[in-house]
């Protein structure tokens, strides 16, 4: 295998070294592992996503033989999720982007060997694997912040292959360019990855790897959608005849979304918190086992929709008459995301978010007595503010349920959203879920110093 990879790189060398022009030959060399990792995060994108609608399909397929075996899958399942973390790839568990974040941070000369940590291999064989897993036993997670974990993996990966005669590229710019890719090909959200790579991972002028950041996310979207085929994340919902008296629902929606969002993030820290005092891991697999069952209980007594990722259910409020929640739906879909996320296991949270998001539109819509086009428009905006609550990143969350959607006309409504969202959500927690665990990281890496 070495003698194949030596081949190559040297008549690699010898071709380039051909090229007369020398500018056109460094762009062309900076260029191709950027457009190479983002073909191949395009695989793994689409691989990821079927390996995880499968987990869903097979847990639906379980609950309507006999609901009650979800008292028997969800326990094993959250268990062995946490397992082949905890024994195979620490750094794997939960959504992947604080990870991201934090090899961002560390990609410094003296700091190269901690991002090994963060990204490599065997943790992006560990996220999917455990993951799905933890799906299958009905946690409410997603896939997305994984794949960007995923794609920040397989960048590092190609940059460390690169040979010593190469030109010199920056490893923080193929992260974030990863990352980008990562986003771009889970939710088919070119846009979004871009803004998701400049308004949370950037901190230097973007005028450094724009280039690269560009070709990157549409060439992992274009690897995905040639092998998944074109589609929206959620289609088309109807918005139209809505009045700017919308505005004032979308105010209301996004301040409750925002609030309940951090809200949120501040449990699920604690919750993290309580479980560093226990000392075996005994005392993991019983608040596992407890967690799981909760879930099972929730599920079969009450809603169904509690599993999972939750876009059943947004398709569900967005292409349906069956519009309007009961008022506890939203506790379900914050229960779900609580106890699956703190589970140990890999699993993201932007689906999650944006479910739960959808169900505060949904009941608040109901309450108000909204028409269908006018719950539609309170229901992307509740996913846009509680995304943004989660992450703090209003930009990205609005771009991303507009992508999704194809509803161009909703922008201003939806930054609107966002905007709200980011100020009320300061009211519980200045800081996002994402920073605090970021930082996490980075003293379970470095001690103190950072």
């Amino acid at each position: 295998m070495r003698q194949i990879l030596f081949y190559i790189r040297e008549q690699l060398k010898h071709s380039f070294d051909n090229i007369r022009n020398e500018d056109l030959k460094h762009n062309l060399l900076q260029a191709l592992p950027f457009w190479l990792g983002s073909f191949v995060t395009g695989i793994f994108a689409v691989i990821y996503a079927q390996m995880f609608q499968w987990g869903e399909h097979l847990l639906h397929m379980a609950m309507n033989w006999h609901a009650w075996v979800i008292f028997i899958i969800s326990p094993i399942c959250f268990v062995l999720s946490w397992l082949l973390v905890e024994k195979f790839a620490p750094y794997a568990k939960g959504s992947g982007i604080p990870q991201v974040m934090a090899a961002v941070e560390l990609a410094t000369p003296k700091r190269h060997k901690y991002i090994r940590k963060l990204l490599n291999i065997k943790i992006l064989v560990i996220k999917i694997i455990s993951s799905v897993i933890l799906v299958i036993g009905g946690g409410a997670i997603g896939r997305e912040g994984p794949t960007i974990q995923v794609a920040g993996s397989v960048f590092r990966k190609i940059y460390e292959l690169l040979p010593s005669w190469y030109p010199r590229i920056s490893k923080k710019n193929m992260i974030m360019t990863g990352a980008a890719a990562g986003l771009s090909a889970a939710f088919n959200t070119p846009l979004g990855g871009i803004v998701f790579a400049v308004e949370e991972l950037s901190k230097t002028h973007m005028n450094y790897f724009k280039t690269a950041l560009f070709t990157a996310v549409i060439i992992a979207g274009l690897t995905a959608q040639t092998l998944a085929g074109s589609y929206l994340y959620l289609g088309y919902p109807k918005t139209q005849e809505v009045t700017m008296m919308i505005a004032f629902p979308v105010i209301l929606v996004s301040g409750i979304s925002g609030i309940l969002a951090s809200r949120l993030s501040v449990i699920m820290l604690k919750i993290n918190a309580w479980k560093k005092t226990f000392r075996t891991d005994r005392d993991h697999i019983l608040f596992l086992v407890a967690s799981a069952l909760v879930i099972a209980c929730l599920a079969y007594f009450l809603n169904t929709e509690v599993l999972g990722s939750g876009k059943d259910m947004m398709e569900r409020v967005l292409f349906t008459d069956d519009k309007h929640d009961h008022w506890y739906v939203p506790i379900l879909r914050m229960i779900g995301p609580a106890l699956s996320f703190t589970s140990g296991g890999a699993g993201g949270i932007f689906a999650p978010a944006l479910s739960a998001g959808a169900t505060v539109g949904s009941v608040l819509s109901g309450w108000l007595d909204m028409s269908p086009n006018e719950t539609n428009v309170v229901i992307l905006a509740g996913m846009v503010a509680f995304l943004t609550g989660i992450t703090r990143a209003p930009f990205t969350s609005a771009i991303l349920v507009l992508e999704m959607t194809d509803r161009h006309s909703l922008i201003f409504y939806l930054m609107l959203a966002g905007m709200i969202s980011s100020i009320s959500s300061m009211i519980i927690s200045r800081h996002s879920l994402y920073d605090a665990l970021k930082e996490g990281y980075l003293k379970d890496l470095l001690g103190t110093k950072k």
